[in-house]
């Protein structure tokens, strides 16, 4: 992985077309080890969770290109790399597995769940909470070590729900990733790919219940 640190490093201080152009071969060479990664991490979820099969390359990375349409920030370059793996790929609105590098700022973790969910799966996965709260909370039990997105939650529990109900904590939330943070060492180090696939295996239970919540609610659409 330092083809791919190095050259995000040097991009996050370079972020123009000029660098960029005269820099592709290196550009390339980074792209290159991180697809490598990318389908290895693909294949990996695939033994812990059957609905992802069947994905290609472009299902599962990004464009570095920013979209600039609708931001003040006209840096041309994505200075990080992401990999997701979920059921249809990365625009299916389903839970799924995440791998996020950025090294100028430091930032690399793993995530599992579903990120913002759109409002009919979030009504389903309230639901959810509703009618099975033990089971809810048991598909989290085995990840002690990711957090939830509690930062970004409702102060109080929504108005058609009731603050009485068993986990009731759970229909605060309006997104539902686990997050991992983990440090550079660990990203170059050669079993990061096992070791972020064994930390990420782990939030499969929860996953699928949430991808059972989508299909719930999209079964009609």
């Amino acid at each position: 992985m330092k083809k791919t640190v190095d050259f995000l490093t040097a991009l996050a201080v370079n972020n123009n077309k000029t660098w960029f152009d005269g820099h592709k071969d290196f550009y390339l060479e980074a792209k290159a080890e991180w697809d490598a990664f990318a389908l290895r991490f693909l294949a990996g979820v695939e033994r812990f969770d059957p609905r992802v099969k069947g994905l290609q390359l472009k299902d599962i990375t990004y464009r570095i290109y920013r979209d600039l349409r609708f931001t003040q920030d006209k840096r041309p370059y994505k200075w990080h790399f992401g990999t997701y793996v979920c059921p249809g790929g990365k625009k299916s609105g389903m839970g799924g597995y995440y791998i996020h590098i950025e090294p100028s700022t430091d930032t690399y973790f793993l995530c599992g769940g579903l990120y913002n969910p759109d409002k009919l799966t979030l009504k389903s996965i309230r639901e959810e909470v509703m009618l099975e709260p033990d089971a809810f909370h048991a598909s989290l039990q085995s990840c002690p070590d990711f957090e939830l997105p509690w930062e970004a939650a409702l102060k109080k529990v929504p108005k058609d729900y009731s603050p009485q109900d068993r986990h009731s904590e759970y229909y605060r939330l309006r997104s539902f990733e686990l997050y991992k943070r983990i440090d550079k060492r660990a990203v170059l180090s050669r079993d990061f790919l096992d070791s972020a696939l064994s930390d990420l295996e782990r939030t499969q239970p929860f996953t699928e219940v949430l991808n059972r919540c989508f299909d719930y609610a999209h079964s009609e659409d």
